[in-house]
């Protein structure tokens, strides 16, 4: 059996720091908790909070000391909550996302219609809408944009794991709804590599395997995109999940991860396919 790893398997710059910045906190501070899970990867939330890291869903829950802001950031409310509690704040917002942000609450300032390319349940989405102030929409597929009205001025911004693609046809659909268009590419490039790459794998192989936390919004991504050109593509989380059977009569398997995924998970799923290769073989 042949594997193929894509090269941009697993953490993302932003996810890789605001890991790091979570365990460095943790050795400083006798109470810290996390404002909703770090990353979305069950497994390294786990690790964390054996390291005393605790998961809170609201800024009232959390009894005092320091707070790690999530990768995916948090909204403007959440974080004058945390000001207002005197909480020590170690920010790991991703910068492309902070990015983000900034230009929304700038487009909203300049008197522009925001509209946020994005899935509208995301909590990264839900920190960026947070920034406008005045009028703002959340818009998933451009088909949405024929119900708006029109504006004078319409300004895009995007998740920053958004498909490119996505964005483009947003901006073409946007173009006869005002007079005045201003888009910030806020998808970040190390997505669209990620993406490219995994369409490549996924459409010269057999099967294709893409690892990643089934609460993350890029690996489930990831999936759909590998599935366009490789119906047989498996999404899981660890390589407990590896079924046998997916794997007889396949010459070449493909792999990616998604931007939350750790090396060790990738390194145990390899290994569990380099032994099911073998005795397959026999």
């Amino acid at each position: 059996m042949e594997i193929f790893l894509a090269k941009s398997a697993g953490f993302c710059f932003g996810v890789k720091r605001a890991t790091q910045m979570a365990f460095d906190a943790s050795s400083k501070h006798e109470k810290i908790h996390s404002l909703g899970p770090l990353i979305h990867s069950p497994q390294v939330v786990e690790q964390l909070e054996r390291q005393g890291v605790r998961v809170c869903k609201q800024v009232s829950e959390i009894p005092g000391g320091a707070v790690v802001v999530r990768s995916h950031g948090i909204t403007a409310e959440e974080m004058h909550e945390i000001e207002a509690q005197h909480l020590d704040v170690i920010d790991a917002t991703c910068p492309f996302v902070k990015k983000a942000q900034d230009f929304a609450a700038k487009l909203s300032e300049d008197g522009y219609l925001v509209v946020l390319v994005g899935e509208a349940d995301h909590p990264e989405v839900q920190g960026i809408f947070s920034y406008a102030k005045g009028e703002a929409v959340v818009v998933t597929r451009a088909e949405e944009v024929q119900a708006l009205p029109n504006y004078s001025k319409i300004g895009i911004v995007a998740q920053t794991t958004q498909p490119l693609e996505n964005l483009q046809v947003i901006v073409s659909a946007c173009l006869s709804k005002a007079k005045e268009l201003r888009v910030y590419n806020t998808i970040c490039d190390a997505t669209t590599l990620r993406q490219r790459e995994a369409r490549q794998i996924a459409a010269k192989v057999d099967l294709m395997l893409v690892i990643g936390g089934f609460n993350s919004a890029n690996t489930s991504r990831l999936a759909r995109l590998c599935e366009e050109q490789q119906p047989c593509t498996h999404h899981i989380e660890t390589a407990a999940q590896l079924q046998e059977e997916w794997f007889v009569s396949k010459e070449r398997v493909g792999i990616t991860a998604g931007a939350s995924t750790p090396a060790w998970i990738i390194d145990e799923v390899l290994q569990r396919l380099k032994k099911i290769s073998k005795r397959l073989a026999f």
